[in-house]
């Protein structure tokens, strides 16, 4: 089968249409129209605790929202599994001294004994050290500074104090956060229920503001847009990934623009994949796409390495085609569209995943 269809031309528009059609892509250009302000970091301090972290983060989950976790290392080695919840519902995790104590009043040694203790619990847990730092109670001083730097931690302090520690009520914790600005950062805390019972309304916030919750950067301690090396948010409904925007890999993958704007598959092994951020374990997958000929086309859907199943497309006119209730892992998992039975007498052709 020849296998050369693409001309440099056809790729050439292959990909300005793809660049066009970037809004469609969880994660790319249409977070920025979401978030025309830019993006603010939800802080929680002293956490994981067995009374209040699942609510916390069910909240969060429910308003959409995601937030860096700034972990007591104690607290996270006696609770492992509130930990994972906390990754598995797309939180990041910060370093917050082992036993919460006034780090200025320590010495340079015991100062890195509560870093380095927390940094080890943390990846043990997860299998990713922390890369930020919040020293209780906001005590910092030079000789501090040092050793966070000397562990390869940014320093996170905040813009915005919502007061929850000193009795704030969850009017006052919303109103707090209408004080934030683009790249600003607000202190919250894991244990108190106002806080919990004002996230619904921090959402409303920061939506009418047109901000969104990002992450927090290690290189300058302010918020950004969410970068987790390619992946996507948590599917809600209708999750679509532009086949196009996807890595491609194999002899030769390449974009097609007819019969829709896409990727074609030519040979076993041919693929394309991406990295794709799951809170629950379920799902449906459907893909469009269709066979170069009257030949019925396959192709495997892979999710962690693990094939889940196979989609096939019976003609050259596209059509969607689904695989329900797909049990996966959780957290940030690899997903591959792959050919692995193609005989020479059919090429896939690919538009988009969805997920619901």
């Amino acid at each position: 089968m020849f296998k050369s269809k693409l001309v440099s031309g056809l790729v050439a528009l292959a990909l300005s249409v793809a660049l066009m059609s970037s809004s469609m892509v969880p994660g790319a250009s249409a977070a920025d129209v979401n978030c025309p302000n830019g993006y603010v970091g939800l802080t929680f301090d002293d956490g994981p605790n067995t009374g209040s972290t699942t609510n916390l983060l069910n909240a969060l989950k429910q308003a959409g929202l995601r937030a860096t976790m700034f972990n007591i290392g104690q607290n996270a080695q006696n609770n492992p599994s509130l930990v994972r919840e906390q990754v598995a519902a797309g939180m990041w995790i910060g370093n917050h001294s082992y036993t919460h104590p006034q780090m200025t009043a320590l010495s340079s040694s015991q100062m890195t004994s509560e870093i380095t203790r927390t940094q080890q619990a943390i990846q043990s847990i997860t299998g990713t050290a922390p890369k930020l730092f919040r020293p209780p109670y906001g005590a910092t001083n030079s000789t501090l500074k040092s050793v966070v730097a000397q562990n390869g931690l940014t320093e996170v302090m905040w813009n915005v104090d919502s007061l929850d520690w000193n009795g704030a009520t969850s009017a006052q914790i919303v109103a707090a956060t209408g004080r934030l600005q683009n790249g600003d950062v607000i202190l919250m805390h894991d244990q108190f229920q106002a806080t919990r019972q004002a996230i619904p309304q921090i959402a409303q916030t920061l939506k009418s503001r047109g901000l969104c919750s990002g992450m927090i950067s290690p290189t300058t301690g302010r918020a950004v847009a969410p970068d987790s090396g390619g992946t996507t948010p948590s599917p809600g409904t209708g999750t679509k990934v532009e086949a196009e925007s996807m890595t491609k890999s194999g002899q030769y993958t390449g974009n097609i623009s007819s019969p829709f704007n896409g990727v074609a598959l030519y040979a076993n092994n041919d693929l394309v994949k991406y990295t794709q951020y799951f809170a629950s374990g379920t799902h449906h997958f459907s893909l469009r796409g269709a066979s170069n000929n009257s030949s019925m086309a396959r192709v495997d859907l892979k999710i962690g390495g693990q094939t889940k199943g196979t989609f096939y497309f019976g003609g050259s006119n596209p059509a969607v085609y689904t695989l329900n209730n797909v049990s996966h892992g959780t957290g940030n998992q690899v997903i591959e569209l792959v050919v692995t039975a193609d005989d020479g007498t059919w090429d896939a052709y690919l538009d988009y995943l969805e997920i619901n």
